[in-house]
């Protein structure tokens, strides 16, 4: 049995997109800690949508997540 195509994925090249209540529950924050995080130039990269929605890429939040890391013993 075939599955049907539901159009293009979201996963261009590897390239996957998280949206922000996915970011924060995997990072275990409010929003409004990460939106005070983000003005303070200390959260990951995001890429803010036309429609204003937020996206943070995988490897953006693998990055921050492991430079996090670093500090601790």
């Amino acid at each position: 049995m075939r599955l049907a195509s539901r159009g293009p994925t979201r996963q261009t090249s590897g390239r996957r997109s998280l949206k922000l209540p996915e970011v924060l529950d995997e990072i275990g924050m409010s929003r409004s800690a990460f939106y005070r995080m983000r003005a303070r130039g200390k959260a990951p990269r995001c890429i803010k949508l036309p429609n204003g929605q937020i996206r943070v890429r995988r490897s953006d939040l693998d990055t921050w997540l492991s430079s996090c890391e670093q500090g601790v013993d």
